[in-house]
């Protein structure tokens, strides 16, 4: 089980097959990340996704256990 220490700002996030999704912009509480809104996905919004959804960290990359459309389907939109 990854820990929320494991996950670090500026770290690349991709889905399950390696595609990117994000970069993290910080961690919000024990169960979102924020990722930044200057990232090509993000359309010049912060995004939340949840630690639930985080398969691992490896490389210097948070990979998720969903596919990047899955993922952009239900991320939620920071206010």
């Amino acid at each position: 089980m990854t820990k929320t220490y494991d996950i670090q700002v500026h770290m690349e996030v991709v889905d399950a097959d390696g595609q990117h999704v994000g970069v993290v912009d910080h961690l919000e509480g024990v169960d979102r990340i924020k990722l930044t809104r200057s990232d090509a996905r993000a359309g010049g919004q912060h995004h939340y996704i949840f630690h639930d959804w985080v398969d691992r960290v490896e490389d210097n990359k948070v990979r998720l256990n969903k596919p990047v459309e899955e993922v952009m389907a239900e991320w939620e939109a920071a206010g």
